[in-house]
């Protein structure tokens, strides 16, 4: 039943990947203002998945940089949650010893993203420490990093299409955060 919630979460964030794809995009109204979230998912490197996350948070358009910010690495964490969740249940159901030390090793990867990377890059924005927000939110990256070249050259990759999207979220996280080191 855990697996299938898991599937389900991950199955809902493609599905909102697939609807932003299919539509339009906001634009300022031309008074050179447009809307915040806008403004700051512009200056990240996936515009439309920024946007849909921000936008479909109803305390995103009452924020600043800051807080949006802290919408990210929210998400990001739940999706490191969802994949750790996933990969244990991989663990579980997996006669392929090969196969399960690669997921054990991508589980190892992901505990610590889980339970101290990304909630210390939480207070770190909290507290405005952005520099040590961007350490954490980088170390993030390469632990993701690590599990994905687990298997690369293997013919299973059963975490590709959740690494993906977990390294697109630390992408816009992470410009995000530069934003607000940058002032």
């Amino acid at each position: 039943m855990r697996s299938s919630s898991s599937v389900s979460s991950f199955l809902l964030h493609i599905l909102l990947l697939s609807c932003i794809l299919f539509t339009p995009t906001h634009s300022s109204d031309g008074d050179g203002d447009g809307d915040l979230v806008d403004q700051i998912c512009r200056k990240t490197p996936f515009y439309e998945l920024c946007s849909s996350i921000l936008h479909s948070n109803p305390l995103a358009p009452k924020s600043d940089p800051k807080g949006m910010a802290l919408i990210m690495v929210d998400d990001i964490l739940a999706n490191a949650t969802d994949t750790l969740n996933y990969i244990e249940e991989l663990i579980k159901q997996t006669s392929d010893e090969q196969l399960e030390q690669q997921l054990a090793f991508c589980a190892e990867s992901y505990i610590p993203v889980v339970k101290y990377i990304l909630p210390q890059a939480a207070d770190a924005i909290n507290q405005a420490r952005f520099g040590f927000a961007s350490y954490c939110i980088f170390d993030a990256q390469k632990e993701v990093n690590a599990c994905d070249k687990k298997f690369s050259g293997s013919t299973q990759a059963p975490l590709s299409d959740r690494n993906d999207i977990m390294q697109k979220l630390v992408d816009v996280a992470a410009a995000i955060v530069k934003l607000l080191l940058n002032g």
